[in-house]
């Protein structure tokens, strides 16, 4: 008997809090919120695996398993050292320990993840993205071993996994391709004259790429042998191949790419497009899907190259064609992604196919339920990559820790969290710093984006940085808003790099009235364990403070009043009002009510010298607040002797010293490299801020350091 198409969907639920099936009571309010698989149900009359294991970790993990549990398939997990207390461990059927926490150790050791195989009795393997999902070898030892691969043939892989050959096979199939150099790039020299052939601006990039790294842009001689240097070692250390290609790079293109599908019967559909244009280090920041600058004609001309692709591959399972689109609408091949990708989710949204399940289905020999001609763009999705990262350092430099509190914004309409970790998680040096994929879909763009920038007010988040203040910055700002975006955006918006949300006046008026309300409470609270009288509340003021504030250098004396239970502030003659009783310390979050308007704000932490971090509107931002007649004395405080920094070499982020360039006692000038950090297979190349001797080297190749540790130093 077929299950109910309605308890199906509301079976489903993206949150990591919410995977038990509801009870039937439940459901119709359940699937309207979140059922969006609305085509190709679940058929658990359909032959399917009875048990799968998952070659990866985290997110994607996690996203496997809730799929295969809807289907009825049972999961393993496998886990590092690192990974030990994962929630994809705790989510899966069974688990088994692969080794220690690198990734290189673990992850990437093919045999290890056939040996879990063999303890298991997993009929079928699905790779996620990273690590083994682009393994040719690997694929061809499943299928020499009789296990189900969920995903591409080996020779798909092979063919679209070097960028050579993938761009050889593109344009044998039809498919418009970057003029560049069609060979394997020697040395630096040799980068240089292909480079000058070319013509500058020219891409130099890991033949064996993906995932941005191994990727630079060179615009002079110079640039071209400091990339291809760069570029060959994050490439041999994130995919064991050190192979460069040389292309043409066109200025201010939009990354749009077509999401595919196909089975083993020779039938391929493509689902339309996803803008990937908002990026740092070429990784993407926010997709969204569809994109707003293609037209009609143009999506399905790519949709058909794409197509065209798929079967002079012979391509199965799902899969990306990526595209640079000039601002004449005019496509180019990048690449093609022969798995899952990060941001498969937003497509899903759009078009109501769950790609897990297709790729299971595919997987396991069915054909394709799903026609060209059922796919339509139904409402607008977008993903925001919420990231351990810090956006004040390069857009983004990873942050390492443990989430001591963690709360997804899943209780708003139209959002789906799509994540690996929970409260008491750690984020390690070891892998991507992704905390997780904030989905938010709307009737259309502007709802899509409003949905966005309220789920990230609502998300809580201590114990490492993150990227939200960026991601919520770049969702109200005006260019993105009319969809005026290349993958140049952030250094074109920022071109100083990122310095938080520039709040308007009235913003910040409010911001100083909650800030105040937030001072007059803990005064109050303070009152009452020292067992001070209290004025009983009546018609006439209860409570006076007169403040002295301080934000972003600017200086205020604020006077607050309390009484029927609301608080009175008067910011430059205008008067906010504010409720007492939301006004709760206890609370992560906060609901303010400032006079008509809503909003949110998070108390991230206070001290007794009156600094306050208040999070608003994503941006952290730090108050000093004393009565003013405290403030009168602060001229008598000593000043903090501060310390000349210029000649210190810090580590931006925590990682792994890849090299030393320098010994004590060398004579090094401005901009010269001293040594590489990498974390989360980045590269980072650490110069000289200034011409000095070197004094001297804290570090050794092989050692791991902390974000601001003192690396080098100079006389």
């Amino acid at each position: 008997m077929k299950v109910p198409r309605l308890f199906v969907d509301a079976c489903f639920c993206f949150s990591k809090h919410n995977i038990r099936i509801p009870t039937l009571a439940s459901t119709a309010n359940f699937s309207q919120r979140r059922g969006i698989y609305t085509l190709d149900p679940v058929d658990h009359q359909e032959p399917a695996f009875g048990k799968i294991l998952i070659a990866n970790r985290g997110e994607i993990a996690c996203r496997i398993i809730k799929t295969a549990k809807r289907m009825g398939i049972k999961t393993v997990a496998v886990y590092s050292v690192a990974d030990s207390q994962s929630l994809h461990v705790k989510m899966a059927d069974e688990s088994v320990f692969i080794g220690p926490s690198p990734a290189s150790e673990s992850y990437l050791i093919k045999e290890k993840i056939l040996d879990a195989i063999a303890r298991t009795g997993a009929e079928a393997v699905h790779p996620g993205y990273g690590f083994l999902s682009e393994n040719a070898a690997f694929v061809e030892q499943l299928e020499s071993d009789n296990i189900s691969f969920i995903g591409p043939s080996a020779s798909s892989i092979t063919g679209m996994g070097d960028k050579l050959e993938s761009k050889r096979l593109a344009a044998a199939a039809g498919v418009s391709t970057i003029p560049g150099f069609d060979g394997v790039v020697k040395d630096a020299e040799h980068c240089v004259q292909i480079s000058r052939s070319i013509g500058y601006p020219v891409m130099i990039k890991a033949s064996a790429g993906g995932g941005g790294k191994g990727m630079r842009i060179a615009r002079n001689d110079d640039d071209a042998r400091d990339g291809f240097k760069l570029s060959t070692q994050e490439a041999l250390s994130s995919f064991g191949d050190s192979r460069m290609l040389v292309e043409k790079f066109i200025d201010n293109p939009r990354h749009i790419e077509i999401q595919v599908l196909g089975d083993k019967h020779g039938n391929v559909i493509y689902l339309n497009e996803r803008e990937c244009s908002i990026q740092r280090r070429n990784q993407k920041v926010i997709e969204e899907a569809p994109s707003v600058f293609l037209d009609e004609a143009t999506r399905k001309a790519m949709g058909e190259q794409a197509v065209s692709l798929c079967k002079k591959l012979g391509y199965y399972s799902a899969g990306t064609v990526e595209f640079l689109v000039d601002q004449n609408r005019n496509f180019y091949f990048l690449e093609m992604n022969t798995r899952l990708q990060v941001e498969h989710p937003i497509t899903e949204c759009i078009t109501g196919v769950d790609l897990v399940q297709q790729m299971l289905r595919v997987a396991k020999g069915h054909k394709l339920n799903i026609s060209q001609n059922d796919i339509k763009i139904n409402g607008w999705a977008m993903e925001s990559r919420v990231y351990a990262e810090d956006p004040y350092k390069s857009f983004g430099l990873p942050s390492i820790g443990r989430l001591y509190r963690y709360i997804e914004p899943t209780h708003l309409a139209g959002v789906r969290c799509d994540s690996g970790i929970e409260e008491g998680s750690e984020i390690s040096v070891y892998y991507d710093p992704m905390i997780c994929k904030l989905v938010c879909y709307g009737k259309d763009r502007k709802e899509s984006i409003e949905r966005s920038i309220k789920a990230l007010d609502y998300y809580v988040i201590r114990g490492v940085i993150h990227n939200i203040p960026l991601l919520r910055d770049i969702l109200t700002e005006q260019k993105f808003n009319k969809g005026d975006i290349s993958t140049n955006y952030l250094p074109q918006v920022y071109p100083d790099g990122f310095k938080g949300k520039q709040l308007d006046v009235k913003d910040k008026q409010k911001l100083l009235a909650m800030a105040c309300s937030l001072f007059a409470t803990n005064d109050l609270r303070n009152r009452q364990f020292l067992n001070v009288p209290q004025v009983k509340i009546d018609k006439k003021p209860a409570e006076e403070w007169k403040l002295y504030v301080e934000l972003n250098e600017e200086k205020y004396k604020l006077d607050v009043t309390q009484s029927n239970g609301e608080f009175k502030i008067n910011v430059n003659d205008e008067e906010y009002v504010i409720r007492k009783e939301d006004i709760d310390l206890a609370k992560p979050l906060l609901e303010v009510k400032v006079n008509d308007e809503t909003d949110v704000i998070q108390l991230l932490s206070k001290d007794a010298s009156g600094y306050y971090q208040i999070i608003y509107q994503g941006t952290t931002y730090k108050l000093f607040i004393l009565t003013q007649r405290s403030a009168e004395y602060l001229h008598l405080m000593p000043e903090k002797i501060k310390f000349d920094v210029s000649k210190q070499i810090r580590s931006p982020m925590p990682g792994l010293v890849k090299s030393v360039n320098c010994n004590v006692g060398d004579e090094v000038v401005e901009g010269q490299e001293l040594c590489v950090i990498e974390a989360m297979k980045m590269q980072n190349s650490m110069v000289a801020t200034s011409s000095g001797k070197v004094r001297c080297v804290n570090i050794h190749p092989g050692d791991t350091v902390g974000d601001d540790d003192i690396l080098i130093e100079l006389a």
